[in-house]
């Protein structure tokens, strides 16, 4: 510790401590194991380490206060843009922070800037909104109050507000799609849905958990994007990488021992992406107890060996339930497609 803060009185040292609790980074190298087979860092392990920094800035915060400790625990996800692959030895330097707080529920906002460490180029990778609840280690069931934090501004607090209230409305109209999913027929024809569609089985252990015994938010995300990529990279044969996930709504916990069924299919194609649906189901090994946890959107992108966009395989479409699946997606994408124009012209 520095000589200034040694010579520093106690009360204005915790004061301090206490104000930057709202904010965190963490640094990590990307390893031969983070990627795919030509060097592109899988958008699961990205997810992870943006969740992973959003409940320790989370949970920091929430146990300022008095009273039981509790866990921050991750409730929703926005629309996460992926603007720029990463690679086997970049450094990931992730910063998290609180930029609103409800009596209940944070919003953390997460920036991954990745660096070349031989040439000291830096780009931002990933930006992320996620929302958590801070939720008792006495009894998961109760949701602690969230200590509020200082805004710079009215504004910033009315924005941060705005978001909240948004946020709140799409989780109540969200439902829980609980549709079953239908197996594959036997040597579905290729460009399918049925030829891409994939599934992959997990048991729940107690790495994967909380001090709760669920499921971390980020290792349900890491899943989907392993299966939303085997979906994809079926479809295209080439290599392919996350573009965006859609807002992800975590409708129930998944509890250790609980085996996990993560499946992904095609919903729509346009001539450079794709749009895979990804559901993720529960059960438990001793009961019979089966029900869809989380469910959310992933699009990817198809690259040629100097990571450039490549050109999509139409998707074939069978049945009336498909092409509805298609249409939505379609609109989903032309939504998108003019939000991000939007978004441009204000920037200009």
């Amino acid at each position: 510790m520095g000589l200034g803060t040694e010579m520093m009185p106690r009360y204005a040292f915790l004061k301090l401590f206490c104000s930057v609790r709202h904010y965190s980074t963490r640094h990590r190298i990307m390893r031969p194991d983070d990627a795919n087979i030509v060097g592109n860092v899988h958008g699961g392990i990205i997810l992870k380490m943006i969740e992973e920094a959003g409940c320790i800035v989370g949970t920091r915060h929430c146990n300022t206060q008095s009273g039981d400790r509790c866990m921050a625990a991750l409730v929703r996800v926005e629309k996460t843009e992926f603007l720029f692959p990463m690679f086997i030895g970049e450094v990931a330097h992730v910063t998290a922070e609180i930029t609103y707080t409800s009596k209940h529920s944070l919003e953390v906002q997460v920036k991954v800037i990745a660096e070349n460490i031989l040439t000291g180029a830096k780009k931002l990778a990933n930006k992320a909104a996620l929302w958590y609840v801070p939720c008792s280690l006495q009894n998961v069931n109760n949701v602690m109050d969230v200590p509020p934090i200082k805004y710079t501004s009215e504004e910033q607090e009315e924005q941060g507000r705005n978001r909240y209230d948004a946020q709140k409305l799409e989780r109540v109209e969200t439902k829980a799609r609980t549709e079953e999913v239908v197996p594959p027929p036997p040597n579905p024809e290729q460009h399918t849905v049925s030829f891409s569609q994939s599934s992959l089985i997990h048991l729940v252990g107690p790495s994967d958990c909380t001090l709760h015994h669920y499921v971390h938010g980020g290792v349900t995300m890491k899943l989907m994007d392993e299966v939303a990529g085997i979906v994809a990279a079926r479809h295209c044969s080439t290599n392919i990488v996350t573009a965006s996930v859609d807002a992800i709504n975590f409708h129930r916990k998944i509890n250790k021992g609980c085996v996990v069924t993560v499946t992904g299919r095609l919903t729509f194609v346009s001539n450079k992406s794709m749009e895979i649906e990804v559901l993720v189901d529960a059960s438990s090994l001793v009961e019979a107890d089966k029900y869809r946890a989380v469910s959310a959107f992933f699009t990817y992108i198809s690259l040629d060996k100097d990571n450039k966009p490549l050109s999509v395989p139409p998707l074939k479409i069978d049945g009336e339930e498909e092409q509805r699946r298609f249409d939505e997606g379609n609109a989903r994408y032309l939504q998108n497609k003019a939000k991000r124009l939007a978004d441009k012209q204000r920037q200009q």
